[in-house]
């Protein structure tokens, strides 16, 4: 017991008699976090800091180790941290490297050391990065690179099987269960519509239509009425704006008879160019019509139909013959219309007479036009479409 109080009695002399100058100044090395994501894109500072301020530059060797390499997995700005003259602490900085191998996380081990007289509180840090780069289905291929991230599969079929052993690789299949010829986009050589488009490459593979349209139906558009000899004079006036003007009153008049049909980005074309591209969102409901005229300001509901004027400022529709074409928006001829049989100036519009399904007739001589020039966006009678 006497020996105890002994101890303690001397401990605390010797604390209390030291004078400030025989207290080591206290390095401690810090870092904001031990745990980093392999592609962590910003620098990791490493910082060193000293209780009291350098009264010379101070040198510490930093030295790396650990699972992570340098130089493949990270790199460091420099090899030793200075604490300058008059400061209190030093920065180095590592940056991470990412890359696609699948190695598992890894550990960098820091030490700092000097040859000067200093306390480190802490002078080994351990940082962990953190593997981003998984490979899932174990086939060696990491996911990033792995077109089937969850089925293993080989290098060649770039991570992928041959799940129904036809030679073609499943991200490449687009019947990877079922065994097909490479022709056919790796399925069964089969025309289930029987409009001579494989099923492969059908886009509507249980509905005929032509190869042009990968097998879907052709749109359902036709011209019902067309005027390219507008009347004289203000009976000529067929777009309704107090004006008859040649080129301005010509117009066509397109019936939709199949479903809704967006003709966003069509064009209409005669003999000597393009007269007018449909602008964005011009959709034709089932049933429904669309007058197009040569220009001017259309007045007036024509039978509730859609109203364009020419984007070209005309559709110059030649009175000795000319041939209209429309093409999709993929310049595919969606229908034409030859103008000469109809060319014999009748300072009137020709219409289908039934209407929709009828041949052309000039439009005064149908008994239901009661004497009317023209009937643009409405049934020869002056009756509305639907």
């Amino acid at each position: 017991m006497r020996f105890q109080l002994f101890y303690i009695l001397a401990t605390f002399f010797i604390i209390y008699s030291c004078d400030t100058d025989d207290i080591l100044p206290a390095i401690t090395m810090d870092v904001s976090d031990l745990q980093f994501d392999e592609n962590y894109a910003d620098q990791i500072q490493i910082n060193a800091s000293i209780n009291v301020p350098a009264d010379e530059d101070i040198n510490l060797t930093v030295l790396t180790s650990g699972l992570a390499t340098i130089d493949e997995d990270y790199s460091i700005s420099s090899s030793s941290i200075i604490i300058s003259e008059g400061s209190s602490s030093g920065t180095i900085s590592i940056t991470l490297l990412d890359d696609l191998d699948s190695e598992g996380n890894e550990n960098i081990e820091i030490d700092i050391s000097s040859s000067g007289n200093f306390l480190f509180l802490n002078p080994q840090l351990s940082i962990t990065i953190i593997d981003d780069d998984y490979d899932t289905d174990g086939d060696g291929i990491v996911d990033v690179n792995d077109s089937c991230p969850e089925t293993a599969g080989p290098i060649e079929g770039s991570g992928c099987p041959d799940s129904d052993g036809d030679g073609i690789y499943d991200n490449e299949d687009q019947c990877p269960d079922e065994p097909g010829d490479a022709e056919n986009n790796g399925c069964p050589l089969v025309d289930a519509d029987g409009d001579g488009v494989l099923d492969g490459f059908d886009d509507c593979p249980n509905e005929p239509g032509p190869a042009q349209y990968n097998g879907c139906p052709s749109p359902k558009i036709l011209i019902n009425e067309v005027l390219y000899d507008p009347p004289n004079d203000l009976p000529g006036d067929a777009n309704g704006d107090g004006t008859r003007e040649a080129q301005e009153d010509e117009f066509i008049e397109f019936y939709n008879y199949g479903s809704e049909l967006d003709i966003s980005g069509w064009s209409v074309h005669d003999n000597a160019e393009e007269r007018h591209i449909f602008p964005e969102g011009t959709v034709i409901p089932a049933d429904g019509v669309l007058v197009l005229f040569g220009g001017g300001t259309p007045t007036g509901t024509f039978g509730g139909s859609i109203v364009q004027v020419a984007s070209e400022g005309i559709l110059n529709m030649n009175n000795s013959g000319d041939f209209v074409t429309v093409y999709d928006s993929n310049n595919i001829s969606v229908l034409t219309f030859d103008v000469e049989p109809l060319s014999n100036n009748p300072n009137e519009s020709y219409t289908r007479n039934p209407d929709i399904t009828g041949e052309f007739e000039q439009h005064a001589g149908i008994p239901e036009a009661n004497g009317a020039l023209f009937s643009p966006g409405t049934r020869v009678d002056g009756s509305n479409f639907n």
